[in-house]
């Protein structure tokens, strides 16, 4: 054990924690704990409630060691006394999706971000560890890494969540820059008020002064020509100035409704695709989120919910946060049982029927975020053919009929979907984050 006054031996240990753990697991964990006694044989501590207490223990039982009186078998000598007055501040973060206060303001402006919504907090996997790491490469060096970068993916996979840790990690570590990150909507809201009060010199003196303009939901401007015209201009006038530009989409830049020209300006740079999480990095997320709350899952349970909850990350965290508020109110431990009466709403199970080919196709939109229509056209993109292909060789697989019956259910040829097939036979062997996507296609699909 460290020497030092016994006075100052909880406040040496949360000195130490701090520079180890994030600012809000400090916040929400530590602070609230208040020692009550402290001599040279044990610590007497008050906490607000037991998840404070078994928090503690289990995730900083070895460091307490080394600040704490020890018994013989190397436990720290600690006494818990439960608190009888309720904590004013909370122990649990609000949902993710309320925006932290306003960290810059300028006149007429503000920039409004989620606090959670950090680098840190982002749970890296195959499908994301590329987006991300661009991400991060653009915070470091604005302006010089690549420009514009363009994040696409499904609804509820972490665009938003990179744009903000992009916003935080720019505003902690370049203090000089200017940095607005709006979504299109608001941008929109802010040319109208701009019409309405005359002030629209004064808009687009801030927008192209900006050192970095992040904008999230750049579908939102389809079908509307004179918005797009003036993001477009400003968009040009930021690159001509190698200012840093950063744009998420549930679409590829080539799929929006937009004019020819701003899709070449949105191409220009690195086009990005955020994909579904894996398995792995599902349970990742869910004993991340069950920590912040926490919130007690065992691998089995984390992997029973994984496997079914996969459309997005914001359903794995509406299920933690049910059984969280279960488990507390109910003061019941969790089970794979408990969470799948819990979560039976949100559990995405298939029903036996017949494999078909609508069955097929609609598993495969889900797990790789197109939709049915598009795998039934003639697109060639990469983000169409791939999934199309996908299909075809479950069709094969899992159809027992004809060639010639499964190519007419896909209006292919028997050529077509033997050349599919073959394909996709042979990047499943060599790619494992693909394998594991057919593999989810194919325990989805309704059999």
């Amino acid at each position: 054990m460290l020497t030092c006054e016994e006075r100052d031996t909880w406040s040496q240990f949360l000195e130490y924690i701090k520079k180890r753990c994030s600012l809000t697991a400090f916040d929400n964990w530590m602070a609230p704990i208040k020692v009550l006694e402290s001599t040279s044989e044990s610590v007497r501590l008050e906490v607000p409630n037991i998840f404070v207490k078994t928090y503690l223990l289990d995730n900083y039982r070895k460091e307490l060691s080394y600040f704490i009186p020890v018994n013989e078998n190397g436990e720290p000598q600690i006494e818990f006394v439960i608190s009888d007055t309720p904590v004013k501040k909370p122990l649990t973060p609000p949902p993710r999706t309320t925006p932290s206060e306003p960290q810059v303001q300028v006149p007429g402006y503000e920039i409004k971000l989620n606090q959670f919504y950090k680098f840190d907090t982002f749970i890296e996997g195959p499908a994301n560890l590329f987006v991300k790491s661009a991400a991060m490469g653009i915070a470091t060096r604005p302006g010089r890494s690549y420009n514009p970068l363009f994040i696409h993916g499904g609804v509820g996979l972490g665009k938003t969540h990179l744009l903000h840790g992009i916003s935080h990690h720019v505003l902690e570590n370049h203090k000089k820059l200017r940095i607005q990150c709006i979504t299109t909507e608001a941008f929109i809201n802010d040319l109208v008020d701009s019409l309405r009060n005359k002030t629209v010199d004064k808009m687009k003196k801030f927008y192209r002064t900006l050192d970095i303009l992040l904008v999230d939901d750049i579908q939102f401007l389809q079908n509307r020509l004179n918005f797009e015209e003036e993001f477009c201009n400003t968009f040009e006038s930021l690159i001509n100035q190698n200012k840093q530009i950063v744009i998420s989409s549930d679409k590829p830049p080539g799929q929006l409704k937009l004019s020819e020209r701003m899709v070449a300006r949105m191409e220009w740079g690195l086009v990005a695709h955020i994909g579904m999480p894996d398995l792995e990095t599902r349970v990742a997320i869910l004993q991340h989120k069950a920590e912040q709350r926490g919130l007690k899952i065992s691998n089995n349970v984390a992997f029973f919910i994984a496997e079914h909850i996969y459309s997005n990350v914001r359903q794995l965290e509406g299920a933690i946060n049910r059984l969280s508020a279960h488990c507390r109110l109910l003061d019941q431990e969790l089970t794979e049982d408990l969470a799948e009466k819990i979560l039976s709403e949100l559990l995405q199970h298939a029903p036996k029927h017949k494999v078909s080919a609508e069955n097929i196709l609609k598993s495969v939109a889900t797990v790789f975020q197109v939709r049915v229509s598009d795998l039934k056209g003639t697109s060639r993109t990469k983000e169409i053919a791939l999934p199309r292909q996908v299909a075809m060789y479950l069709a094969k697989a899992m159809i027992n009929e004809s060639l010639m019956m499964i190519a007419a259910s896909f209006g292919k040829t028997h050529s077509t979907i033997l050349h599919a097939s073959k394909t996709i036979e042979n990047k499943i062997k060599k790619d494992e984050s693909l394998r594991r996507q057919v593999a989810l296609c194919r325990r989805n699909i309704d059999t």
